[in-house]
Parts: C-alpha cells; structure tokens; sequence
C-alpha cells in the first residue's frame, strides 16, 4: 500500500478538530494514545469513515506505520472486503444500532488475519453533533485458536467414544454368542474391557499422538506374565515402531485374545511353553509392509477349532479390517503362528 504523505485539505481539518479535541479531553486522548487496547478516530463527515487518528497500539496490531493508516477508509483492514454481513456489522456499529462488540476479521500488513471485537462511539461537539467516531478493537485471534481448538477436541473426543462404544458393543455381542455361562461371560467382557483401558491408558499417556509397538505388547501381555514363569517365556524382538491410535488400539485387543487363547489351550496351558514375537519392515513395490509373527512352541499338541470363536474372528476379520492388511491364523501341530501383514506406519503417522 503507498505510503500517504499528501494530505487533503478536510483531512487537515479534521485533524485540526482531533488537536482541538485534544486539547478539551487531553488526559482522555492522552490514555487512548498509550493504552494497549487498539484504538482510531474517524472523520464522521466523511461516507468512508476515514482515520485521523490511530495510537500504537492499533499500528502494533494490524503492522502499519501511522502514515499509511490516516486517510485510509475505516474498513481498509477488511479480511473479506466483499464480506456484506461484516460490512453491515460494522455500518450498524457506526449507527449505535449493533448492541457492541461485533467480532469482525481483519487483515494485517503481512497479509495474515486477525479476530477482533469492534466497539465504536460517537464523538460530540458542544452543540451535540457528531464529529468523529472513537473505535476500538479487542484482539481475539487466541480466543479464537482456543475455540476452533476446543472444537476439534470435542469433535476428536466424540469420534473416540463412538469408536469404544462400538468396540464395546462388538465385545458382548461376540460373547453372547459364543457362550450361555453368565460366569464365563463375565470373565470374557471383563478380560476384553481391561485390555482395552489399558491400550486407552497407554494412549492417553502419549497424548493420543501415537504409541510405540513395544509399549502396546508389553502392556497387552502384562496381565498374562504373572504366575508359572511366564515373564520369561516371552520373547519379543522388534523396533519400537510408532503406531498410529487405531492401529495401536486393534493390536492391543487382538494380542489379548492370542495370549488368552494360550492360556487357555496354547504355550501358556503348560509350564514349558513360550511365546516368541517379532517383526520386521520389508519393502514391496506397494510400499514397506510390517510383517508381525505371534509363534508358540513347547506347548500342548494343537489342532485347528471346529469353529471360529470370538477371538478368531476378531483377530482374522476385525484386526484384518483395522489394520488393512492381512491376519492368518495357522493352527501347527507345534504350536499357533499367527501372522500379520499391514502397511508400515509412514514418518508422519506417529
């Protein structure tokens, strides 16, 4: 914008009026020129609402010098010159007729926008008529930050629960379904619930931002290391990869279904058998994939089910599902390998 350094001859008198002004309510103007609230006068004779007067700290917000705000019209800031409702906001401001603190966008120098709540007053002589307008502006750019960040918590927080009321919904169905005993199914829901809050826990403690696969094992297992020696048959080898929540959230139930399916009849249903668990990245021409291994041995002899139960099908379907990739469940003789093939988490997911 060029600077302005010729001034017109109403511009001049109305300045001359804002000495004048001065003069009369020096102290007042003196507070308007050194307050950290943003301030101008305008020139009520002109259609424009132009700015005679503006104090440092409206130069401070908006990034001007003095020369290149007086003269300009009152909406030059605008954001959006073509916005008609700001516009009229700001009209009805002028006219007494908006109740105050219409919050209006502006732009600064830099071309960056600003929020601000817009208070204007007139400014009378002796014989009541209007002869400038007093205006200031309160700067509510973080206010703002605060409530569009505030916002997409809720949103964030709302997706959450959806998510863990359908988890937890599946969870019963699934275990309705599979059995009638009411001790049983408490200790199914129960063992499933837990290892859900656990993974939220994990979760919560990484602000929600990622969780490393070591972590999500580990916490996944810890129920099932007590007794028997188990914490030393467990064997796990592996990158401490970020995860992203959702990945993070499905490897948690489904590593709680496979330790429970050893428990009940695999490497854990004995006081020899033990679980080895790594993985490793690969490149493919589609991208690197995580190939994950779950491997039992030393445990009773295995043979396939005669049908798939909850935790098969959550691991097989639902992990599959979350993951997008593939879960393959293989019933060996010497012990359950379970294998899972997913998309690498790239840099920027964790």
């Amino acid at each position: 914008m060029p600077k302005i350094t010729n001034k017109s001859e109403k511009q001049k008198e109305a300045e001359g009026a804002v000495e004048s002004f001065k003069k009369e309510l020096g102290p007042f103007v003196a507070a308007a020129e050194t307050t950290r609230m943003a301030m101008v006068f305008t020139d009520a004779k002109e259609p424009d609402h132009s700015i005679i007067f503006a104090n440092d700290s409206f130069l401070a917000l908006t990034g001007y010098a003095r020369e290149e705000v007086l003269g300009q019209s009152f909406n030059f800031l605008m954001a959006h010159g073509a916005d008609a409702e700001a516009l009229a906001q700001i009209e009805a401001e002028f006219q007494g007729s908006s109740g105050g603190g219409s919050e209006i966008r502006y732009r600064r120098k830099d071309g960056s926008k600003f929020w601000a709540a817009l208070f204007i007053s007139p400014v009378r002589d002796e014989g009541g008529d209007i002869i400038q307008y007093f205006a200031s502006l309160v700067d509510l750019t973080k206010q703002k930050e605060e409530q569009a960040l505030s916002k997409l918590l809720i949103q964030e927080l709302n997706h959450r629960v959806k998510n863990i009321l359908t988890t937890v919904q599946s969870i019963v169905w699934q275990t309705l379904r599979t059995t009638s005993d009411p001790k049983a199914i408490q200790e199914a829901v129960e063992s499933r619930l837990h290892a859900l809050s656990r993974s939220h826990d994990l979760l919560t403690r990484e602000n929600w931002k990622s969780a490393g696969l070591c972590d999500v094992l580990n916490d996944a297992l810890e129920p099932f290391r007590v007794g028997d020696g188990r914490a030393e048959r467990i064997v796990i080898t592996g990158e401490n990869i970020r995860l992203p929540p959702r990945e993070a959230l499905a490897l948690a139930v489904a590593f709680n279904e496979l330790a429970t399916n050893a428990v009940k009849y695999g490497a854990f249903s004995n006081r020899t058998g033990s679980i080895l668990v790594d993985w490793t990245v690969e490149p493919t021409p589609e991208g690197n994939r995580l190939i994950l291994h779950w491997r039992e041995k030393d445990g009773p002899p295995v043979t396939p089910p005669s049908h798939k139960g909850f935790g098969s099908r959550v691991i097989e379907r639902g992990l599959a599902h979350e993951l997008e990739g593939t879960v393959h469940l293989d019933y060996r003789a010497d012990g359950l390998v379970c294998t899972m093939n997913f998309p690498a988490p790239r840099a920027g997911d964790g």
